[in-house]
């Protein structure tokens, strides 16, 4: 790959083989696939009570994410699905519920109807593809890319997709913004050194839990805290080259 026009030209050409990859792969596969990262995210992500996580309405076949928000929102979390307001514009998320009232989005996905605008602390975002250094292939509409940078504060990141997505490389440029964790039914993983390293479920949670810490979140316990209500014990991890997968903590 030479210059982005190249590149732009060969995502869209592996974009449309892998979406018609994972359709093609079959209802009961992909059920399958479903449950397995499902109980990798419960296991991995505990999330805790007030935190706001955003998903995404499943879409051509991707994973389903509904069933791990209903265990998260039985915990305490607040759901929110994502709303593109214009085009080039980061994303703003709704509060959701079942039973929420909705209205088609873009592409007819299901958007909560004049619900509460929230600031996601983590988010479940889905790839057509992904590379060994967490990058994500989307729709090529860069909504998530957009939505990262203008954060105040980085939410949490963790892609998810089916093991046969995984490709070496996506040609990140540097308007692309890696995950912070990648799930397939195969494992959850992180980069380490440009390639893509298997965590187990206690290595997920205490790599996820430091990560929130660093950046403050959830948002409303970083609120309680500056008001004094409790404080958090701190996260050394940022310490030491490499934990994060980039050489140190990220902000």
């Amino acid at each position: 790959m030479k210059d982005w026009v190249e590149i732009r030209a060969w995502r869209k050409v592996k974009r449309a083989e892998l979406v018609a990859r994972r359709e093609a792969s079959g209802r009961a596969q992909r059920q399958s696939w479903n449950e397995r990262i499902t109980a990798l995210l419960l296991d991995g992500f505990p999330v805790s009570r007030g935190t706001v996580i955003a998903y995404c309405w499943p879409f051509k076949d991707e994973f389903d994410a509904r069933f791990a928000i209903r265990r998260w929102r039985e915990r305490g979390a607040i759901a929110a699905l994502p709303e593109v307001t214009a085009k080039a514009q980061p994303l703003q998320f709704r509060k959701w519920w079942p039973g929420a009232p909705m209205t088609p989005g873009v592409y007819d996905i299901p958007v909560p109807a004049a619900t509460e605008v929230l600031a996601p602390d983590a988010a479940l975002v889905p790839m057509n593809g992904f590379d060994e250094q967490c990058y994500r292939l989307g729709y090529g509409g860069g909504y998530f890319d957009r939505t990262l940078m203008a954060c105040n504060r980085r939410l949490l990141a963790i892609g998810v997709a089916y093991e046969m997505l995984r490709l070496p490389t996506i040609y990140p440029q540097t308007h692309d913004i890696p995950m912070d964790f990648v799930v397939t039914e195969a494992a959850v993983y992180a980069s380490d050194n440009g390639k893509l390293m298997a965590l187990t479920a206690a290595q997920s949670r205490e790599r996820a839990a430091c990560i929130m810490q660093t950046r403050r979140l959830p948002r409303a316990a970083a609120l309680s805290e500056e008001q004094g209500q409790f404080s958090s014990p701190p996260c050394y991890a940022g310490e030491f080259p490499g934990y994060f997968g980039d050489g140190g903590a990220r902000d």
